[in-house]
Protein backbone atom coordinates (compact mmCIF):
# COMPACT_ATOMS: atom_id res chain seq x y z
CA UNK A 1 0.00 0.00 0.00
CA UNK A 2 1.47 3.32 -1.07
CA UNK A 3 1.95 6.13 1.40
CA UNK A 4 0.50 9.19 -0.33
CA UNK A 5 2.30 12.33 0.77
CA UNK A 6 2.11 15.89 -0.55
CA UNK A 7 4.88 17.38 -2.64
CA UNK A 8 7.07 19.52 -0.38
CA UNK A 9 8.09 22.58 -2.35
CA UNK A 10 11.57 23.88 -1.60
CA UNK A 11 12.80 20.61 -0.09
CA UNK A 12 15.31 18.27 -1.72
CA UNK A 13 12.74 15.47 -1.95
CA UNK A 14 9.37 15.33 -3.58
CA UNK A 15 7.13 12.53 -2.44
CA UNK A 16 4.69 10.90 -4.79
CA UNK A 17 3.03 7.60 -3.99
CA UNK A 18 5.67 6.88 -1.36
CA UNK A 19 8.61 7.13 -3.79
CA UNK A 20 11.58 9.41 -3.27
CA UNK A 21 12.49 11.52 -6.29
CA UNK A 22 15.85 13.28 -5.95
CA UNK A 23 16.06 16.75 -7.41
CA UNK A 24 18.96 17.90 -9.54
CA UNK A 25 21.08 20.97 -8.85
CA UNK A 26 23.02 20.08 -5.73
CA UNK A 27 24.70 23.22 -4.38
CA UNK A 28 26.79 24.09 -1.34
CA UNK A 29 23.95 26.20 0.03
CA UNK A 30 21.39 23.43 -0.30
CA UNK A 31 23.74 20.91 1.30
CA UNK A 32 24.30 23.15 4.32
CA UNK A 33 20.60 23.95 4.62
CA UNK A 34 19.81 20.25 4.72
CA UNK A 35 22.58 19.70 7.24
CA UNK A 36 20.83 22.30 9.39
CA UNK A 37 17.56 20.41 9.02
CA UNK A 38 19.20 17.13 10.02
CA UNK A 39 20.89 18.74 13.02
CA UNK A 40 17.66 20.43 14.14
CA UNK A 41 15.63 17.26 13.80
CA UNK A 42 18.05 14.71 15.26
CA UNK A 43 20.75 16.67 17.11
CA UNK A 44 24.08 18.06 16.00
CA UNK A 45 25.88 14.98 17.30
CA UNK A 46 23.93 12.87 14.79
CA UNK A 47 24.77 14.99 11.79
CA UNK A 48 26.57 12.80 9.26
CA UNK A 49 27.37 13.04 5.57
CA UNK A 50 25.30 9.90 5.05
CA UNK A 51 22.23 11.52 6.60
CA UNK A 52 22.56 14.58 4.35
CA UNK A 53 23.27 12.53 1.24
CA UNK A 54 20.17 10.44 1.91
CA UNK A 55 18.02 13.56 1.75
CA UNK A 56 19.20 14.22 -1.78
CA UNK A 57 19.17 10.62 -2.94
CA UNK A 58 22.88 10.71 -3.71
CA UNK A 59 25.97 8.93 -2.45
CA UNK A 60 28.37 10.52 0.02
CA UNK A 61 31.08 11.19 -2.63
CA UNK A 62 28.60 13.45 -4.44
CA UNK A 63 28.74 15.84 -1.48
CA UNK A 64 32.50 16.32 -1.64
CA UNK A 65 32.16 18.86 -4.45
CA UNK A 66 30.29 21.07 -2.04
CA UNK A 67 31.74 20.42 1.44
CA UNK A 68 35.14 19.45 2.82
CA UNK A 69 34.11 16.37 4.73
CA UNK A 70 32.09 16.27 7.93
CA UNK A 71 34.25 18.84 9.69
CA UNK A 72 33.85 21.22 6.77
CA UNK A 73 30.10 20.66 6.81
CA UNK A 74 29.96 21.41 10.53
CA UNK A 75 32.00 24.56 9.95
CA UNK A 76 29.67 25.69 7.16
CA UNK A 77 26.66 24.99 9.37
CA UNK A 78 28.24 27.09 12.13
CA UNK A 79 28.60 30.03 9.73
CA UNK A 80 25.00 29.66 8.54
CA UNK A 81 23.70 29.41 12.12
CA UNK A 82 25.60 32.48 13.31
CA UNK A 83 24.27 34.45 10.33
CA UNK A 84 20.71 33.36 11.10
CA UNK A 85 21.06 34.11 14.79
CA UNK A 86 22.57 37.52 14.07
CA UNK A 87 19.71 38.35 11.73
CA UNK A 88 17.18 37.33 14.39
CA UNK A 89 18.89 39.45 17.04
CA UNK A 90 19.17 42.42 14.69
CA UNK A 91 15.48 42.30 13.82
CA UNK A 92 14.59 42.14 17.51
CA UNK A 93 16.77 45.13 18.38
CA UNK A 94 15.55 47.46 15.62
CA UNK A 95 13.91 50.60 17.06
CA UNK A 96 14.66 49.63 20.66
CA UNK A 97 17.23 50.74 23.20
CA UNK A 98 18.26 49.99 26.76
CA UNK A 99 16.13 47.48 28.64
CA UNK A 100 13.65 47.15 25.76
CA UNK A 101 16.43 46.14 23.40
CA UNK A 102 17.93 43.76 25.95
CA UNK A 103 14.65 41.96 26.54
CA UNK A 104 13.87 41.72 22.83
CA UNK A 105 17.31 40.38 21.96
CA UNK A 106 17.30 37.91 24.85
CA UNK A 107 13.89 36.65 23.74
CA UNK A 108 15.05 36.29 20.12
CA UNK A 109 18.17 34.44 21.23
CA UNK A 110 16.18 31.91 23.21
CA UNK A 111 13.59 31.49 20.48
CA UNK A 112 16.26 30.75 17.89
CA UNK A 113 17.87 28.16 20.16
CA UNK A 114 14.50 26.49 20.74
CA UNK A 115 13.43 26.55 17.09
CA UNK A 116 16.80 25.43 15.73
CA UNK A 117 18.50 23.38 18.45
CA UNK A 118 21.02 21.68 16.19
CA UNK A 119 21.94 24.83 14.34
CA UNK A 120 22.23 26.71 17.61
CA UNK A 121 24.59 24.05 18.96
CA UNK A 122 26.70 24.47 15.82
CA UNK A 123 26.79 28.25 16.25
CA UNK A 124 29.03 28.12 19.33
CA UNK A 125 31.90 26.55 17.38
CA UNK A 126 34.96 28.80 17.55
CA UNK A 127 36.36 29.99 14.20
CA UNK A 128 39.74 28.70 13.06
CA UNK A 129 42.50 31.31 13.28
CA UNK A 130 42.68 31.61 9.48
CA UNK A 131 38.94 31.43 8.78
CA UNK A 132 38.16 35.06 8.02
CA UNK A 133 34.58 34.39 6.92
CA UNK A 134 33.67 32.62 10.13
CA UNK A 135 35.42 35.29 12.17
CA UNK A 136 33.53 38.03 10.32
CA UNK A 137 30.08 36.54 10.98
CA UNK A 138 31.02 36.10 14.64
CA UNK A 139 32.05 39.74 14.81
CA UNK A 140 28.69 40.74 13.34
CA UNK A 141 26.89 38.85 16.10
CA UNK A 142 29.00 40.45 18.80
CA UNK A 143 28.35 43.87 17.23
CA UNK A 144 24.60 43.44 17.76
CA UNK A 145 25.16 42.67 21.43
CA UNK A 146 27.58 45.57 21.73
CA UNK A 147 24.97 47.91 20.29
CA UNK A 148 22.46 46.79 22.90
CA UNK A 149 24.97 47.46 25.66
CA UNK A 150 25.79 50.86 24.19
CA UNK A 151 22.21 51.77 25.08
CA UNK A 152 23.28 51.44 28.72
CA UNK A 153 26.32 53.63 28.12
CA UNK A 154 28.61 50.57 28.17
CA UNK A 155 31.11 51.03 25.35
CA UNK A 156 34.78 50.58 24.54
CA UNK A 157 36.90 48.52 26.90
CA UNK A 158 34.14 48.44 29.51
CA UNK A 159 31.93 46.49 27.13
CA UNK A 160 34.17 43.41 26.98
CA UNK A 161 33.09 41.90 30.30
CA UNK A 162 29.46 42.91 29.71
CA UNK A 163 29.40 41.18 26.31
CA UNK A 164 30.91 38.05 27.78
CA UNK A 165 28.50 38.10 30.71
CA UNK A 166 25.43 38.51 28.52
CA UNK A 167 26.50 35.78 26.10
CA UNK A 168 27.34 33.41 28.92
CA UNK A 169 24.03 34.00 30.69
CA UNK A 170 21.89 33.50 27.60
CA UNK A 171 23.85 30.52 26.34
CA UNK A 172 23.96 28.84 29.71
CA UNK A 173 20.21 29.14 30.14
CA UNK A 174 19.22 27.92 26.67
CA UNK A 175 21.78 25.10 26.75
CA UNK A 176 20.39 23.80 30.05
CA UNK A 177 16.84 24.23 28.80
CA UNK A 178 17.59 22.36 25.59
CA UNK A 179 19.16 19.50 27.53
CA UNK A 180 16.08 19.19 29.74
CA UNK A 181 17.92 20.59 32.72
CA UNK A 182 14.97 22.46 34.23
CA UNK A 183 12.80 19.78 35.75
CA UNK A 184 11.12 21.73 38.55
CA UNK A 185 7.49 22.77 38.02
CA UNK A 186 8.06 26.52 38.11
CA UNK A 187 7.71 28.42 34.86
CA UNK A 188 10.89 28.38 32.78
CA UNK A 189 9.67 31.49 30.97
CA UNK A 190 9.43 33.33 34.27
CA UNK A 191 12.92 32.18 35.26
CA UNK A 192 14.37 33.48 32.01
CA UNK A 193 12.55 36.79 32.43
CA UNK A 194 14.04 37.14 35.93
CA UNK A 195 17.49 36.40 34.55
CA UNK A 196 17.08 39.13 31.96
CA UNK A 197 15.78 41.52 34.63
CA UNK A 198 18.89 40.81 36.69
CA UNK A 199 21.09 41.51 33.68
CA UNK A 200 19.23 44.74 33.10
CA UNK A 201 19.90 45.80 36.67
CA UNK A 202 23.55 44.84 36.36
CA UNK A 203 24.02 46.78 33.13
CA UNK A 204 22.34 49.85 34.58
CA UNK A 205 25.03 49.84 37.25
CA UNK A 206 27.95 48.58 35.17
CA UNK A 207 31.30 50.21 35.99
CA UNK A 208 32.59 51.98 32.91
CA UNK A 209 35.80 53.52 34.19
CA UNK A 210 39.15 51.83 34.62
CA UNK A 211 38.02 48.58 32.98
CA UNK A 212 40.71 45.93 32.92
CA UNK A 213 39.94 43.66 29.98
CA UNK A 214 42.99 41.43 30.36
CA UNK A 215 43.14 38.84 27.59
CA UNK A 216 40.64 38.49 24.79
Amino acid sequence: MHDERPVRVGQPWTWEAGERMPRAGLTSQRVVEQAAAVADETGLERLTLAAVAARFGVTIPSLYKHVHGLDGLQRDLAVLAVRELTAALSRAAVGRAGSDALRAVAHAYRQYAKAHPGSYAASVRAPAPDDTEHQAVGADAVAVIAAVLAGYGITGLAATDAIRGLRAAMHGFVALEGAGGFGLPQSVDASYARLVDALDTAFRNWPTAGADTGGS
